[in-house]
């Protein structure tokens, strides 16, 4: 069980701690939700679980098979849904392995990486779309 704690500082900023590690992070609301978007927001950090996930999954499956996939880089963009309650209608995530990969492992990757569960987590209504750009460098 994994425990984080959120005190909520004012100004639309939260203060949240990871307990057992005492890693600390801010939040603050979006500038298109009354906030200064200074800091990840709640649906940012949303979008960033999800890719770190992605990353994690990939990174214990090339390590079961003794792969190197280290610079690997994810480029993710978060779509708000428009009209009704305020919430992620979209996510993509761009996922750039700069290494050979042979087409077998390519497809043990992605297939650890979609059993996500983050992803397993998120609803349904929301669109997510995954590409793999096998040894490319993404362009920054």
């Amino acid at each position: 069980m994994t425990k984080i704690a959120v005190e909520y500082r004012g100004d639309l900023r939260c203060e949240v701690e990871h307990v057992d590690s005492g890693t600390k992070i801010m939040t603050d609301a979006p500038v298109d939700n009354h906030g200064k978007g200074e800091f990840f927001s709640p649906t940012d950090l949303c979008v960033t679980a999800l890719a770190t996930c992605y990353a994690t999954l990939m990174g214990i499956q090339a390590n079961i098979l003794k792969l190197d996939i280290s610079g690997t880089k994810i480029d993710s963009e978060k779509v708000m849904a428009q009209g009704g309650l305020r919430r992620i209608g979209k996510i993509t995530m761009a996922i750039h392995i700069p290494h050979d990969v042979s087409e077998d492992n390519q497809r043990r990757l992605e297939a650890a990486a979609k059993k996500c569960p983050v992803h397993q987590s998120l609803h349904p209504d929301i669109e997510i779309e995954v590409q793999f750009y096998w040894n490319k460098v993404c362009s920054e």
